[in-house]
């Protein structure tokens, strides 16, 4: 069963951004900033502002015109949004330092995510213990990714091989990627790909 079975008016692509939402507010927040615009976030995203107020009119109204958006009242917003859905299972690819970093970072389960697997092609990582995870043969990822019905993915591969990955997942099924590669990904429009720089 999907995990998002209880609301599923809600599209998969969208609740692939909520994290980098989250992750956008979070910044903000560190920011000293109390208030931001859809103008605001789509600026940092790469989303259009326009594409930012779609994806949230699906929870509600958070912001009026000319006043923008409370951001601690709309991470709580979005946060709740996610732990209605239950919890939100993702996958992550590379299991070198930025992935072993990533694996031993809590605050994607503050957030409602949940890794499920630890993916690489490297017989020398394969089988070892990365945090709570063991690294697992990424030839066996879109089984797992379509038996469990995975929709998210992390991708923190070198950039020659993170194309590959993604299309593995792609083909997998996954409609959000937050890639830490430093490359621009190739997906068809309905997958929804986050750029993420790991510095």
């Amino acid at each position: 069963m999907s995990s998002h079975s209880t609301n599923n008016t809600i599209p998969d692509i969208v609740i692939g951004r909520l994290p980098v939402y989250l992750r956008a507010l979070s910044r903000l927040l560190q920011e000293g900033k109390d208030i931001t615009s859809s103008h605001e976030l789509g600026q940092r995203l790469g989303i259009s502002s326009a594409q930012i107020r779609k994806d949230l009119s699906h929870f509600g109204g958070f912001g009026k015109q000319g006043t923008g958006y409370q951001i601690t009242f709309l991470q709580d917003k979005l946060r709740q949004v996610l732990r209605v859905n239950q919890e939100w299972s993702i996958v992550l690819v590379g299991a070198g330092d930025l992935g072993t970093a990533i694996a031993h970072y809590k605050g994607f389960g503050d957030r409602g995510f949940h890794i499920t697997h630890v993916f690489d092609a490297s017989h020398q990582r394969i089988g070892k213990s990365v945090g709570d995870y063991t690294v697992e043969d990424i030839s066996t990822l879109g089984e797992a990714v379509r038996q469990r019905e995975i929709k998210m993915a992390m991708i923190a591969v070198p950039a020659e091989f993170a194309q590959e990955v993604a299309d593995l997942l792609v083909e997998a099924g996954v409609k959000g990627i937050l890639n830490y590669a430093p490359i621009n990904l190739n997906v068809p429009p309905d997958v929804q790909v986050q750029y993420i720089d790991p510095v």
